[in-house]
């Protein structure tokens, strides 16, 4: 019969915060983030089906419980580090997990790695994928690319960059439809919904005073909403660095040059928790993507 065994990793968050008193230290000795710590925590007490901690405000506890169990938990852990490892010489390579939105990392992270893999060959990156707008937690992330608002309470939140918005069309599309001279003549078209890039602020720039759509093809991707439009499903709202190698091919038009959203309502920010940052290998990825995105 299998035996089901506890996490190691949250048996060493639970040593870790009923020694110190406190998940916030707990997490900084661990180099992982409060909520993360959190996060384990309660997969262990899912897991074991009995409080740890008695928790109050900032302020935790050992239960009855969690103080039985902290006794076990680390006899556990001292035997396993105790145990001699004599063909184990080399340090552990440090490694970072970003947690990133699709698009983002297909169409700017990824072909850009290779600068940052040849400054700091010893590190090794681990890429996650999030939805924009809806994981906002930064869990197990050490650090996290976000596309929204830049409005992030309790963590550090450095823009990245922000671009133009412009409406996009497939060719084929265009004719379908009898081509288009001017904004308003989005009146025939069909107009891809999406909640990372809203039509409103672009209506209101191109003089329009339209309503937000609300009965077309909705997609919260801007890879899929991309693929909509130059697979001719209708106009939508992109931005130069995801589009720019599909208009130079021509599989896509760009749409009235001269109006374009100039400050979109959403932007890509990078997030951490500040006591992460103090890792080398967390500061090395935060401060080349800084540089890296800002030079675009």
């Amino acid at each position: 019969m299998a035996i089901r065994l506890p996490p190691v990793h949250a048996l060493s968050a639970f040593e870790a915060a009923a020694r110190h008193g406190s998940f916030a230290l707990a997490a900084e000795e661990l180099c992982i983030t409060p909520s993360a710590l959190s996060h384990r925590i309660r997969l262990l007490e899912d897991f074991l089906g009995e409080r740890l901690f008695v928790r109050d405000g900032r302020s935790v506890t050992l239960s009855e419980f969690g103080r039985r169990y902290l006794d076990v938990v680390r006899n556990a852990l001292r035997t396993l580090s105790d145990f001699p490892l004599p063909h184990r010489s080399a340090p552990a390579q440090p490694r970072i997990k970003v947690t990133v939105p699709p698009t983002f990392a297909r169409c700017l992270l990824v072909p850009r790695l290779a600068e940052f893999a040849a400054l700091h060959p010893d590190i090794v990156v681990e890429l996650f994928l999030s939805v924009p707008l809806y994981d906002l937690g930064l869990g197990e992330s050490d650090v996290e690319v976000r596309f929204g608002a830049g409005r992030y309470p309790d963590i550090v939140t450095e823009k990245l960059f922000e671009e133009p918005t412009f409406a996009v069309a497939s060719p084929t599309y265009l004719e379908r439809i009898g081509g288009m001279q001017a904004p308003r003549d989005l009146s025939r078209a069909t107009l891809l919904r999406s909640a990372l890039e809203p039509w409103q602020p672009w209506f209101e720039v191109a003089g329009l005073d339209w309503p937000e759509p609300s009965a077309s093809l909705r997609l919260d991707d801007l890879g899929l909403l991309l693929e909509a439009v130059r697979n001719g499903l209708g106009v939508g709202l992109s931005r130069k660095h995801f589009v720019q190698d599909l208009i130079a091919r021509g599989e896509i038009v760009h749409l009235f040059p001269e109006v374009q959203l100039k400050t979109p309502p959403h932007a890509y920010y990078v997030v951490y928790e500040q006591a992460v940052r103090r890792r080398p290998e967390v500061a090395a990825f935060v401060d080349w993507m800084l540089g890296a995105f800002r030079r675009l």
